[in-house]
C-alpha cells in the first residue's frame, strides 16, 4: 500500500451554474443526484463528484459528458496513480461528517478534502478490484434498465387499453378507432366502452392503512420487524426495525402498492417480503377477481399527484381517507380483463424480480467492498470460492468479473 493525500490523486473543480443553459440530453448533477439535463457538458470523462453542501456521503462517480452545480465539487484524477472507480469506491465508505466546516448546511472545502489521507494498493490490483465492483454495478443498471422497459411497456399497455379504448376488439382490431361502442358514463363524464364498469378503489381493491408504531421503540440493529415509513417508499428501503407487536394484517406482499399519505405521495411497487406499514401509508393489494396491481397504480396515480401538487407551498401535503374513498378505477369487459390481467401480472413479477436480484447484488458489492480495499480478500481467491450472500446467476447476465470469472456467493 502507498499512502497518499487526496490532493495527490485529483484535482477539485467547482461546479456551475445551468440556469442559462437550454435544454439537452447533458445530466447535471448536484449534491442530492440527478437534477435535469441541459445542452452544455462542463467535463467530459470518469469523474468523481464531491458535495460541497448537503448531504455529504453522497459521493458520486460519473463517466460521461455532465453538468455540475456549485452545491458539488466535479474532480479530474490523476489516472497513473488512482483508478478512477476504485478511488470512488475507497471515498464512500469514509465518514466525512467530522470534516464538515458548515455551522447550519453541512459544507466542505477544497482543503478539507486535499487533506484526506488515502492508502492505495498498486494500480494494477486498484484495476481489478474495480472490475469486480463494477460488473456488480453494471448487472444492478441492466437490471433497472430492463425494469424502465417493462414499465414503459405496461403504461403504453395500459393508455392503449383503459385511455384511448383501443384493446383489440373480436376481430383483433383497435375496439374505439374500429367504431366499438361507446356509451357515456355520468361519473367520468366521457364514454366508456359498452360492458365497462366504474368502480370505487376500495371497492375494487384490497386497502389497508399502516399501523401506529411508536418511534420510541424503533431501532437500526435489526432488531424485531422491519418498519416501512414513508422515507422508504420510494427506493424500498428498509431504515427502522420495532419489537412493538403488530398483526400481520401490516405485513407487505412482494408486489403490494405502497402509498405515502403525508409530504411527497411516493407510489411504489414493493419488492421484500416481512416488512410491516406503518401509519400515515397505504397498502393496496389485489383481490382474486380485481384489477392488477400496475392497472390500479397507473389509474390513481395522476389523481394522487395533482393532489400533491394542488397543495400550498406553505403546507405539508395530506392525503386523506376521503381523498383515498373517492379514487375510482375503470374495470373492463371480464375477457379484455382478464388478458390485461395476465399481462400487467406477468411485467410485475419481473420487476419485482430484478429488484430483489438488485438487492442481493449490492449486499453482496457491499459485503466485499471493505474487504477488498484492506486486502482481507483478494481478487484471486473470490474465484471459484462461495460468499456468504446467495445470488441469483440463472441468466446470461449474471455476475462476471475479471477475465469472465463468475463470482458466487
Amino acid at each position: 500500500m502507498t499512502e497518499y493525500k487526496l490532493k495527490d490523486l485529483l484535482e477539485i473543480k467547482n461546479g456551475r451554474d445551468y440556469k442559462h443553459l437550454s435544454e439537452g440530453e447533458i445530466p447535471v448533477y448536484g449534491s442530492g443526484g440527478l437534477m435535469r439535463y441541459v445542452d452544455e457538458s462542463l467535463y467530459q470523462g470518469e469523474s468523481i463528484l464531491l458535495p460541497r453542501k448537503g448531504t455529504l456521503s453522497n459521493i458520486q462517480y460519473v463517466n460521461e459528458s455532465f453538468w455540475t452545480v456549485d452545491t458539488i465539487y466535479y474532480s479530474i484524477i490523476d489516472k497513473s496513480k488512482a483508478e478512477a472507480y476504485y478511488l470512488y469506491r475507497y471515498l464512500t465508505l469514509l465518514d466525512l461528517n467530522h470534516l464538515n466546516s458548515g455551522t447550519g448546511v453541512p459544507s466542505m472545502t477544497f482543503g478539507a478534502y486535499y487533506d484526506i489521507p488515502i492508502k492505495l494498493p498498486d494500480l494494477s490490483t486498484q484495476k481489478k478490484i474495480a472490475k469486480v465492483l463494477s460488473d456488480l454495478d453494471a448487472k444492478i443498471e441492466v437490471n433497472n434498465k430492463i425494469n424502465q422497459e417493462l414499465e414503459a411497456m405496461a403504461k403504453t399497455l395500459y393508455d392503449y387499453w383503459f385511455v384511448q379504448f383501443d384493446f383489440p376488439d373480436a376481430n383483433g382490431k383497435p375496439y374505439k378507432s374500429s367504431g366499438g361502442k361507446m356509451v357515456y358514463n355520468d361519473e367520468l363524464k366521457r364514454e366508456i366502452p359498452e360492458g365497462w364498469e366504474v368502480k370505487f378503489l376500495t371497492e375494487e381493491m384490497d386497502l389497508q392503512y399502516g399501523f401506529p408504531f411508536s418511534t420510541k421503540l424503533f431501532n437500526t440493529v435489526e432488531k424485531g420487524v422491519p418498519v416501512i415509513r414513508i422515507r422508504d417508499i420510494l427506493n424500498c428501503t428498509i431504515s427502522n426495525y420495532s419489537t412493538q407487536e403488530v398483526d400481520d394484517k401490516y405485513k407487505l406482499n412482494k408486489g403490494d402498492i405502497v402509498v405515502g399519505m403525508d409530504g411527497n405521495f411516493h407510489i411504489n411497487y414493493w419488492n421484500k417480503e416481512d416488512c410491516y406499514l406503518n401509519q400515515r401509508s397505504l397498502r393496496i393489494r389485489s383481490n382474486e377477481d380485481s384489477i392488477s396491481e400496475i392497472q390500479a397504480r397507473y389509474s390513481i396515480e395522476p389523481y394522487i399527484k395533482a393532489r400533491e401538487k394542488n397543495v400550498s407551498r406553505t403546507t405539508v401535503a395530506h392525503l386523506s381517507a376521503k381523498d383515498v374513498n373517492d379514487l375510482k378505477v375503470l374495470k373492463a369487459a371480464n375477457k379484455i380483463q382478464l388478458k390485461a390481467n395476465d399481462f400487467f401480472k406477468s411485467n410485475l413479477d419481473k420487476i419485482v424480480a430484478n429488484r430483489e436480484q438488485n438487492q442481493k447484488l449490492s449486499e453482496l458489492r457491499d459485503w466485499l467492498l471493505p474487504m477488498l480495499m484492506n486486502g482481507q480478500v483478494t481478487v484471486t481467491s473470490l474465484r471459484g470460492t462461495k460468499q456468504s450472500h446467495e445470488v441469483n446467476t440463472k441468466s446470461e447476465l449474471g455476475m462476471v468479473g475479471e477475465d469472465k470469472e463468475i463470482y458466487k456467493s
